[in-house]
């Protein structure tokens, strides 16, 4: 009977020190694991930004489809101007514009172009690939949905919205936009009670559970949470 007694008082003391152990290495390890998937999220969101910042020079407002975002990116093309030479302040105050001295360049018309200084302007525009020309050979026209696709999660896309009618206090329209990523889509597989820890303390906190880039409340400059 002591025996007994002794083997089990063995094991519940090996169970209490796995349970003490375990205690301190799963925070550990989730937390590792979490800022290494955190890092894939943020590199996403930033090309998200990218392409939706570019979006919005073209056509003045933010796209609420990121699928219509990877296609814009996939097959849309941006105007590059290259620049040489500058106007100085005579001659824009003898009534010389960019456009002016563009059209009198482009003319030919070497009196003209003489007669106005303009010998070295010029304004070369070349129209060329938004992909290649933004993410410089990180993405293919293959693999550029990916972008919107939250890594470590089940195939979930990040979460978008956007507010084109937004107007400041003195009633300029700013388009906002925002793209989101819950912590439940890329720690799902993780320790569920670290997971319901970390949504419960930024919930606590008034903050978004998990990472996200721009806001749609007001103006941020389309910074990310993390930064």
């Amino acid at each position: 009977m002591k025996t007994v007694v002794k083997i089990l008082l063995g094991i519940a003391i090996i169970f209490l020190a796995y349970l003490c152990i375990m205690s301190i290495v799963t925070p550990i390890q989730f937390e590792n694991t979490r800022t290494m998937r955190e890092k894939a999220v943020v590199k996403n969101l930033i090309d998200i930004r990218k392409a939706q910042l570019e979006y919005r020079d073209q056509y003045g407002r933010f796209v609420s489809d990121l699928d219509s975002l990877v296609d814009f990116v996939r097959d849309g093309k941006k105007k590059i101007v290259s620049k040489e030479g500058a106007l100085t302040d005579a001659q824009l105050e003898a009534g010389l514009t960019e456009a002016k001295a563009v059209r009198i360049v482009n003319s030919g018309n070497q009196r003209e172009i003489e007669k106005n200084g303009l010998q070295g302007f010029r304004r070369d525009t070349t129209v060329v690939d938004v992909i290649s020309e933004i993410f410089k050979g990180e993405y293919t026209r293959e693999n550029i949905g990916k972008m919107i696709i939250i890594p470590y999660s089940q195939n979930v896309k990040y979460g978008v919205e956007v507010n084109n009618g937004y107007k400041n206090d003195i009633g300029i329209r700013i388009p906002l936009f925002e793209v989101t990523a819950p912590y439940k889509t890329y720690l799902h597989d993780l320790d569920r009670q670290e997971m319901l820890n970390l949504i419960d303390k930024a919930e606590q906190m008034d903050k978004y559970p998990g990472l996200k880039v721009g806001s749609v409340d007001a103006p941020n400059n389309n910074a990310g949470n993390w930064e």
